[in-house]
């Protein structure tokens, strides 16, 4: 339906009455954060003005101190507003720029006259406390994402509460001025669709609550589901409902939920940048964020060095250099499957009777506690005891027994040795504690009982010595915990249940890596299961809410680890299996399968349009996966990809840097020249650096700005770029790197080029003709 002058006049008019009212807030914050922070400049300036310092009685100490801690928490407050202040003042800035984005005409039962709702990134009143903008996020504000003109309905804190909706209207404002606006019967309509994901690609992703389709806003209000599966295509905007759950949980729950209770698991460090700019844009802070290998990294670098996922994707992508990638490829297959989660835990069965090893606990050169001593006591302990209770009572006789042998050694030679050695300090340390014991004998000149002072040094150099062996103590250091996950991998007596044909292969392949105190990425996982069962789980109880993106390419052993440690956390786990790129990756039925968590009330949700790339590119990607008949392209139209043959490496290198100069003169904002591995990738940037200005992104790579870069397949995962240029199409091979393949094309928003080195690349035999043009380079 088309909108009238007038009525565009009248919603203009609206739009400029709300950003007045919105600058005269902002006037009136300004005044505000300027009398805070004059505020705080003289709490600075006057702090110590303000204390008066006396040491010399203790009442006179506690005054002190009291004084202090009034002066700094007065700051803290100070300093707190001016945060919280400024928060406002660019959340503001925001509204003033784009107001709102929807309208909603309700009138609900038993009630005379029709609501107009209009809808913004934040609520905002005006100074009779009435709403002139509400915020996505409200419940009422789910009518807009969820139904149609007529009967409505909708969940409010009170229960159901109905209506008739009359109009539904959406803008494009942009510095205060309306743009574009549709009344539309959709969700969300097309041309405002069109509108958004027409521009072009950022470094950053940007919000999406102004096009929230309703499958999408399901996720995002999803309050039921311990565990929510969101599948979605490439591109369907499965990660951007995911921070826009983020954003809702943190107004929903914003008594009891703030951004530190909520964890994110991304694929690489490089995304977490890509993503940072979400949550401040609604006005949130970011909640905590990290990737799996960090994660475990900061678990287990204590004990072992541990493979990178980045460094066994590209052992997968050089098979041909390893002669035991096949068994390599099975042990992978079959440490990430439900079954290894069986052998884990009769392992640990096992390990109840026999099997633990424990470390020395030494002092130097000298043993202390035997290894042999420590497992003869564990093992007296009732076998009806779980093991990490077991452990605990270990430690603490231990810990009492270490006591003991202490106070023998005070009397030990090397003690006498190690007081020669002291510095003034130390003596003046043991000067002050016999001066406090006896004031009358001790004057401020010398000790006058040479034995207390032999006495006194000579206790506080074997405590100095005997601390760090009490912490060990405490962390469980004298477990052995390599020996015992090498054990899992030594002995043909165990009663391993489901074990492969391979069995012995795979154990020879994983001793030969724990020799050199080294986990292979496969192993890192169930070492971690083994060791949290052994010494009593780390729980992170703290934690309310964890997302994983790209979760298709968890194993069920890492997700197993991360419910156990996380056992009071809600999880939204968010895959596409068509892009399952790494071999530890799930498939789709293990992903949906009840054994992931059986505790968890779980709901499933399937996304199957994809937004991100042009109708062109997303029915040519779609036709490169044996089974895709479920994604559907949204209706923008665009260029069909073009595949180009070469016929040296040099005409690849010519190809290349042409297309780049190309899509630069026709305003493309970023470019992503795709290689297949990060070896090709170096070679290739090294080889244009000097033709264009262009940026390598790497493993450690922690951001990347606008323009052109060079990225491994693997890593540009998660990301989306205006173009997509692939290198040499011809490298991609094997039947395991399709998945690979069709996302380095789904990266693409508006073009992709594919180049070829002679050889056709297997997956385009099968795509029709007609969804791609091709081409010969010159």
């Amino acid at each position: 339906m088309s909108i009238s002058p007038q009525e565009w006049q009248q919603e203009q008019n609206r739009v400029n009455n709300v950003v007045s009212e919105v600058q005269k807030k902002m006037d009136s914050m300004q005044k505000h954060l300027t009398s805070i922070k004059t505020d705080i400049v003289e709490i600075r300036k006057s702090f110590w003005e303000d204390v008066r310092v006396n040491v010399d009685e203790p009442h006179e100490l506690i005054e002190t101190f009291t004084t202090i801690k009034q002066q700094a928490e007065f700051l803290s407050e100070r300093e707190r507003s001016h945060g919280h202040g400024y928060g406002q003042i660019t959340k503001l800035e925001r509204l003033r720029q784009s107001p709102y984005f929807g309208r909603i005409d309700v009138k609900f039962e038993e009630e005379e006259e029709t609501n107009t709702i209009y809808l913004g990134i934040a609520s905002f009143l005006d100074e009779d406390d009435s709403f002139l903008i509400y915020d996505w996020r409200a419940p009422i504000s789910s009518l807009y994402y969820d139904s149609l003109p007529g009967d409505v309905d909708f969940q409010a804190p009170s229960g159901t509460v109905s209506g008739s909706m009359a109009l539904k209207r959406q803008f494009i404002i942009k510095d205060s001025e309306i743009k574009g606006m549709f009344d539309t019967g959709l969700a969300i309509g097309d041309e405002l669709l069109q509108e958004v994901l027409g521009k072009h690609s950022d470094v950053h992703m940007k919000t999406i609550v102004a096009t929230i389709q309703k499958e999408q806003n399901n996720i995002i209000r999803n309050d039921e589901s311990d565990l929510l599966v969101v599948q979605g295509a490439a591109g369907s905007g499965k990660t951007s409902a995911a921070l826009q759950r983020v954003a809702y949980l943190l107004y929903r729950y914003r008594e009891t939920i703030q951004a530190e209770h909520i964890l994110l698991f991304s694929p690489n460090t490089l995304f977490n940048h890509y993503v940072s700019s979400v949550l401040p844009e609604l006005g949130e802070k970011n909640m905590q964020q990290t990737t799996y290998q960090d994660f475990i990294h900061n678990k287990l670098s204590d004990d072992v060095e541990i493979e990178s996922p980045f460094t066994l994707m590209e052992y997968t992508l050089n098979a041909q250099n390893h002669i035991d990638y096949k068994d390599r490829m099975k042990g992978i297959d079959y440490k990430s499957s439900p079954a290894f989660i069986r052998v884990l835990n009769r392992y640990l069965e096992w390990l109840q009777r026999d099997g633990l090893v424990f470390k020395d606990i030494v002092l130097g050169d000298k043993v202390l506690i035997s290894s042999s001593y420590i497992k003869e006591l564990f093992y007296k302990f009732d076998m009806s005891i779980s093991i990490p209770n077991k452990i605990q009572l270990v430690k603490e006789h231990l810990s009492n027994r270490l006591k003991k042998i202490a106070k023998k050694e005070i009397h030990s030679k090397w003690v006498e040795d190690e007081i020669q050695y002291l510095d003034k300090e130390d003596y003046l340390k043991a000067y002050q504690k016999l001066q406090r014991k006896n004031k009358k004998h001790y004057t401020n000149q010398s000790f006058n009982d040479m034995d207390s002072e032999q006495q006194v040094l000579s206790k506080m150099v074997v405590r100095e010595h005997f601390r760090p062996i009490q912490q060990q103590i405490k962390d469980s250091n004298f477990i052995d915990f390599i020996s015992i996950y090498e054990g899992m991998y030594m002995s043909g007596e165990l009663p391993l249940p489901d074990i492969p044909e391979e069995w012995e292969d795979i154990c020879a392949l994983t001793m030969s890596e724990l020799e050199k105190n080294r986990l292979y990425y496969e192993d890192a996982a169930p070492y971690l299961y083994l060791k949290e069962q052994i010494q009593g789980t780390q729980k992170n109880t703290s934690v309310r809410h964890i997302f994983i993106d790209e979760a298709q390419d968890y194993s069920v052993v890492q997700l197993a680890t991360l419910f156990m440690l996380f056992p009071n956390s809600r999880f939204t786990l968010l895959g596409d299996f068509n892009q399952a790129i790494f071999p530890q990756s799930l498939d789709g039925t293990i992903f949906q399968d009840d054994h992931i968590d059986k505790k968890k009330s779980k709901q499933v949700i399937t996304l199957t349009k994809s937004y991100r790339s042009t109708k062109q590119i997303v029915e040519f990607t779609k036709m490169l996966l044996k089974e895709s008949n479920h994604i559907e392209p949204f209706n923008r139209e665009g260029k069909l990809p073009i595949v180009t043959s070469g016929n040296s490496e040099q005409d690849l290198i010519v190809l290349a840097v042409n297309q780049i100069h190309n899509q630069l003169r026709n305003g493309t904002a970023n470019i992503a020249l795709i290689c297949k591995t990060a070896a090709e990738s170096q070679d290739v940037y090294e080889k244009i650096k000097d033709m264009v200005e262009i940026k390598l992104i790497k493993g450690e790579s922690s951001t990347f700005e606008e323009g052109v870069v060079v990225v491994p397949a693997y890593l540009a995962k998660g990301i989306e770029f205006d173009t997509v240029i692939l290198y040499n199409a011809s490298e991609y091979k094997r039947e395991t790197e399709r998945k690979l393949f069709y996302t380095a094309c789904t990266r693409a928003m508006h073009e992709l080029l594919i180049n070829e080195l002679g050889k056709q690349n297997p997956f385009l035999q099968d795509v029709d003709h007609s969804l791609y043009a091709r081409e010969t380079f010159k």
